[in-house]
Protein backbone atom coordinates (compact mmCIF):
# COMPACT_ATOMS: atom_id res chain seq x y z
CA UNK A 1 0.00 0.00 0.00
CA UNK A 2 1.25 3.55 -0.88
CA UNK A 3 1.82 6.17 1.62
CA UNK A 4 -0.78 8.27 -1.11
CA UNK A 5 -3.61 6.35 0.10
CA UNK A 6 -3.74 8.11 3.48
CA UNK A 7 -3.67 11.75 1.72
CA UNK A 8 -1.28 13.55 4.12
CA UNK A 9 -0.59 17.12 3.41
CA UNK A 10 1.56 18.18 0.56
CA UNK A 11 4.29 18.97 2.26
CA UNK A 12 4.46 15.18 4.59
CA UNK A 13 4.09 13.68 1.68
CA UNK A 14 6.71 15.50 -0.17
CA UNK A 15 8.92 14.82 2.73
CA UNK A 16 8.33 11.05 2.56
CA UNK A 17 8.84 11.22 -1.10
CA UNK A 18 11.93 13.19 -0.60
CA UNK A 19 13.53 10.50 1.53
CA UNK A 20 12.31 7.63 -0.35
CA UNK A 21 8.90 6.29 1.23
CA UNK A 22 6.72 4.84 -1.20
CA UNK A 23 5.00 1.67 0.67
CA UNK A 24 3.57 1.38 3.82
CA UNK A 25 4.67 -1.32 6.46
CA UNK A 26 2.05 -3.85 7.56
CA UNK A 27 1.88 -1.76 10.97
CA UNK A 28 1.38 1.42 9.44
CA UNK A 29 -1.42 0.27 6.97
CA UNK A 30 -2.91 -0.84 10.42
CA UNK A 31 -2.46 1.62 12.40
CA UNK A 32 -2.65 5.11 10.64
CA UNK A 33 -6.22 5.15 9.47
CA UNK A 34 -7.20 4.46 13.13
CA UNK A 35 -4.92 7.39 14.35
CA UNK A 36 -6.46 9.35 11.08
CA UNK A 37 -9.92 8.73 13.02
CA UNK A 38 -8.28 10.29 16.73
CA UNK A 39 -9.08 6.96 18.19
CA UNK A 40 -7.08 5.71 20.67
CA UNK A 41 -4.42 3.08 19.57
CA UNK A 42 -2.15 0.46 21.77
CA UNK A 43 0.17 -1.23 18.82
CA UNK A 44 2.62 -4.13 19.10
CA UNK A 45 4.97 -5.29 16.59
CA UNK A 46 8.83 -5.93 16.24
CA UNK A 47 11.41 -4.00 15.65
CA UNK A 48 12.19 -2.45 12.66
CA UNK A 49 9.01 -2.43 11.40
CA UNK A 50 8.09 0.80 11.17
CA UNK A 51 5.80 1.49 14.48
CA UNK A 52 7.68 5.43 15.05
CA UNK A 53 6.24 5.70 11.89
CA UNK A 54 3.01 4.81 11.90
CA UNK A 55 1.95 6.68 15.03
CA UNK A 56 4.69 9.94 14.22
CA UNK A 57 3.31 10.49 11.01
CA UNK A 58 -0.77 11.11 11.27
CA UNK A 59 0.75 13.61 14.28
CA UNK A 60 2.74 14.83 12.43
CA UNK A 61 -0.08 15.19 9.16
CA UNK A 62 -2.59 16.47 11.88
CA UNK A 63 -0.02 19.73 13.59
CA UNK A 64 0.76 20.90 10.08
CA UNK A 65 -3.39 20.86 8.40
CA UNK A 66 -4.41 22.80 11.96
CA UNK A 67 -3.92 26.18 13.17
CA UNK A 68 -2.69 25.75 16.97
CA UNK A 69 -4.82 26.40 19.58
CA UNK A 70 -2.40 25.53 22.46
CA UNK A 71 -4.60 22.52 23.37
CA UNK A 72 -3.09 18.96 24.13
CA UNK A 73 -4.15 16.87 21.31
CA UNK A 74 -1.05 13.82 21.60
CA UNK A 75 -0.14 11.84 24.25
CA UNK A 76 2.67 9.28 23.66
CA UNK A 77 4.11 6.87 26.57
CA UNK A 78 7.10 5.30 26.12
Amino acid sequence: MKFTIFNFGEELQEGLEMMGFEEATPIQQQAIPIIQNNIDLIACAQTGTGKTAAFVLPILDKLTKKKSNNKVNTIIIA
